[in-house]
């Protein structure tokens, strides 16, 4: 709502020509010159004119905020409109904290700040993640007298949910006279990001209706919190419901069913955004690539990704491409892909790297794994890690140790256990005891760090000592994790735990596994001759 200066209705002859030019406004090439005209006429003093062209400047797509604010300077007297315009331009901007520093400048300058500062102040908050900062601006709208605005006291329920201040959400929450659509979700939301999910799901329950923001919300805090499973059972009850999912919704559901390898439903979910018409976004693609990669469908998640316009990618998708040729082993499409990230002029980040030089080790490319690590401005861990992993699986483990002994940093389980590896596939008995017991040292209540170094001393048929790690791991009472596995049957995902009987099918399918076994068995015992054989017999 305006708040200063005339109303656009009462405009008149120059003004209400530049008026429908600003209107019409579509980038900071017109602005520039729709502005040199306002200060021909001589109307740089029109607060409502001045004001559009920093409100097109400061918040829109098109817009640049370092320009609004260049021109705010030379204003002489700035409305808390204006003030406001500014700092919401900010707040959504590159360096949020530009939203705080000028809201200090305002208070110098003796503008009154409204109900409307302090909203986007807590958005740069919460972007910031800075609770110091969100708390004083909690204390101001208190000392303003508006911490019972609604609109106040959503926005800082989003950003003590965002900041994750559980606690701090609750109590404003709790604060609510009457909570809205918008308080509900964001106290569901911060439960969710917290990890929270009981809580989570309680707050969905008690909510008096529900949006597509509350079962995204949920959705994707289930897959955040690893229970995919039950994030799709979600979907199917927010269809069932009524409520139409949008393309943040399938992001998570596409997420889940990577995680899963559940191929089939992935495919179904991509066949409901195209019959939905749901926009595809790059987050969503990117998504798409990544599920259909992970579950091993790589000219599905090629076709994905060329059907994105490369002007329009960025690193993400990239990433989720070259990784997922890397995981499957692809090594020379996954380089040959890098190259063409830089020819569209992409720029690679930590991720892109680890997938370089997980495919180097796949491929067995030893020197240009070396050349992509001395790339790196500043490698972090994990890149050293995948440094070893590609010169261990290469045989190379003796110039592994001397780059694990050169590292800036105590190497990490990480880095330890791909040298571990490396000794183990290539028969380095000593040094993987060595690595073994450094392992265990470092980690005690991972289980996989004794059947690391028991399988090390089983490659050096070393028996009783790769036995005894069973009976270290029982007198530290750690256990080892149970396999599982899972199948997609018709759109569903059953998975499976040694020993498990909890499957409705249970009994049905340990039947036919034993009479599987017996008909094995009796094939060992008694092998089939087949027609050839039996008339060579014969003769």
């Amino acid at each position: 709502m305006w708040t200063g200066g005339r109303s656009p209705t009462k405009a008149c002859g120059p003004v209400e020509h530049l008026v429908g030019l600003l209107d019409h406004c579509r980038s900071m090439g017109e602005l520039r010159q729709i502005l040199a005209r306002i200060a021909v006429v001589g109307l740089l003093r029109d607060s409502f004119l001045v004001s559009k062209v920093l409100l097109f400047s400061a918040v829109s797509d098109a817009g640049d905020v370092n320009y609004s604010y260049r021109v705010f300077r030379c204003l002489p007297s700035p409305s808390t409109f204006v003030w406001n315009t500014l700092i919401r331009g900010f707040s959504r901007g590159s360096n949020p904290n530009r939203a705080m520093s000028l809201y200090v400048e305002m208070l110098r300058e003796g503008a009154r700040p409204d109900n409307l500062t302090f909203p986007f102040l807590a958005r740069a908050c919460a972007r910031l993640s800075s609770l110091l900062l969100g708390s004083a601006v909690h204390g101001h709208t208190a000392k303003g007298g508006l911490g019972a605005d609604g609109y106040v006291q959503n926005s800082l329920l989003h950003m003590y949910s965002a900041c994750g201040d559980i606690g701090a959400a609750r109590r404003v929450f709790e604060e609510i006279p009457a909570p809205n659509m918008v308080s509900w979700n964001s106290m569901l939301d911060g439960y969710a990001k917290c990890g929270d999910m009981v809580a989570a799901r309680a707050v969905f329950d008690r909510m008096p209706r529900r949006d597509v923001v509350s079962w995204s919300a949920l959705i994707d805090g289930y897959v955040k919190a690893g229970e995919y499973r039950e994030a799709l059972t979600l979907f199917g009850a927010m269809r069932g419901d009524g409520a139409g999912p949008n393309t943040v919704t399938m992001v998570s559901v596409l997420c889940a069913c990577a995680h899963l390898g559940a191929l089939d439903l992935g495919r179904r979910m991509h066949g409901f955004v195209e019959a939905e018409n749901l926009p595809l976004s790059l987050p969503l693609a990117t998504s798409l690539v990544d599920m259909y990669a992970k579950c091993g469908a790589m000219e599905e998640a090629l076709a994905v990704f060329r059907a994105v316009p490369a002007n329009k990618t960025d690193v993400l998708i990239w990433n989720a491409m070259i990784g997922g040729l890397a995981l499957h082993g692809l090594s020379r499409q996954s380089l040959e892909l890098f190259g063409e990230m830089q020819a569209v002029g992409v720029k690679p980040d930590e991720i892109t790297y680890l997938g370089l030089l997980s495919a180097c080790a796949h491929g067995g490319l030893v020197e240009k794994a070396g050349s992509f690590f001395r790339s790196l401005r500043a490698p972090q861990i994990e890149h050293y890690a995948c440094m070893v992993d590609v010169l261990g699986r290469s045989g190379r483990v003796e110039e592994a140790l001397s780059f694990v002994e050169a590292m800036p940093m105590e190497p990490s389980a990480s880095v330890l256990g791909a040298l571990l590896s490396g000794c183990q596939t290539h028969g380095w008995v000593e040094l993987g005891e060595a690595v073994g017991k450094k392992l265990i040292e470092l980690e005690p209540e991972h289980d996989g760090r004794y059947v690391g170094l028991s399988n090390v001393y089983a490659v050096g048929r070393r028996w009783d000592e790769a036995r005894s790690m069973r009976r270290a791991m029982e007198k530290r009472g750690v256990r080892k994790a149970p396999g599982f596995s899972s199948v997609e049957v018709d759109g569903t995902v059953h998975g499976f735990t040694a020993h498990d009987r909890g499957h409705p099918s249970s009994a049905e399918i340990h039947m036919l596994l034993c009479s599987m076994a017996k008909q094995m068995k009796a094939e060992i015992d008694h092998p089939q001759l087949d027609d050839e054989d039996d008339e060579k017999s014969s003769g």
